[in-house]
């Protein structure tokens, strides 16, 4: 939920205090938002829940609220294109367009109402909010490809670990806009909320680290007129972190509305050229190395053979 306020009271008051009462939530849910660094007064970044606000003080930014007592998200017959399946996990295919869990506003139309109507049990590891069942790792909406889901809280407890220890891995390919010198190279610079616009992540050098290290590492696979297919990896798992780090670099993603502006614009496609293509890990009780790959989604495919 996206706030602005400005606390009009005689007597200074914590800022997690304000914002409870304010929104009828508790003080630990406004916690977390404060400590994700979605938070700010008078434009900087709050840095603690128990920050004094005075009159005059505006307060901006996004609460992630809680689902309403009750409330439960309802299974929905969405197609999903299963890659892989055991009693243990789920590898598929998510397209473009579909949003990974529900959110406070937004409860219909996931990929998670989809698993709903097709399995019985997921892992309810992190899934406090009853919005994550089975959720390993996310996608953007509009990024297409290879997902794990988990069925049993162990392998869920197994593969998170991979993906913190970076044996969990995840190859992209992304068209992006201009050409690149290199064959191949690296962006290490860090990520967090962008200082004007809540909604985007940015490059900031922040030395109140609300931004975190971020290193992204890619090689060039296809150079075009004024465009490079790039094979791209991770080595650290940041909010829209590819997106966010060629635009830094002025090779935002083509078709990306969010970050490259009127440069990424294209009529072959409405989003960003993004396409999660591999996918390994161990597994998480046989224990064997999995590897899984998949096609370009049929619309990236389109942009390489008519750019």
């Amino acid at each position: 939920m996206e706030i602005r306020f400005e606390y009009s009271g005689e007597e200074p008051i914590r800022l997690d205090v304000f914002l409870s009462e304010q929104l009828k939530e508790s003080r630990s849910l406004i916690q977390k938002s404060i400590k994700k660094g979605l938070i700010f007064v008078n434009s900087k970044t709050a840095k603690k829940a128990g920050e004094i606000i005075e009159n005059g003080s505006l307060i901006e930014g996004i609460v992630e609220l809680s689902p309403k007592s009750g409330e439960e998200i309802k299974p929905e017959n969405i197609p999903i294109e299963v890659v892989f399946e055991d009693e243990h996990l789920i590898v598929i295919n998510k397209p473009a367009g579909l949003i990974v869990h529900p959110t406070t506003f937004l409860r219909e139309g996931t990929l998670v109402n989809a698993l709903l109507y097709r399995y019985q049990k997921l892992s309810d590891v992190n899934n406090e909010d009853g919005f994550r069942p089975g959720i390993v790792h996310r996608l953007d909406k509009d990024t297409s490809g290879l997902m794990i889901i988990a069925k049993s809280n162990y392998a869920h407890k197994e593969l998170s670990k991979q993906l913190a220890q970076r044996t969990l891995k995840r190859i992209y390919w992304a068209i992006a806009i201009g050409n690149f010198e290199e064959d191949e190279g690296f962006i290490e610079a860090p990520i967090g909320r962008h200082p004007k616009d809540r909604k985007r992540m940015a490059v900031v050098q922040d030395p109140s680290k609300t931004s975190r290290y971020a290193r992204t590492h890619w090689k060039v696979l296809e150079r075009y007129k004024n465009t490079t297919l790039l094979e791209v990896s991770l080595d650290t798992g940041r909010t829209h972190q590819i997106r966010v780090h060629f635009e830094y670099i002025n090779h935002p993603l083509l078709g990306d509305p969010v970050y490259g502006g009127r440069r990424t614009k294209t009529s072959l496609i409405s989003h960003q050229a993004l396409h999660a293509k591999k996918i390994s890990f161990i597994h998480p009780v046989s224990g064997e190395q999995n590897n899984y790959e998949i096609p370009l989604s049929k619309d990236i495919e389109l942009i390489r053979r008519n750019i």
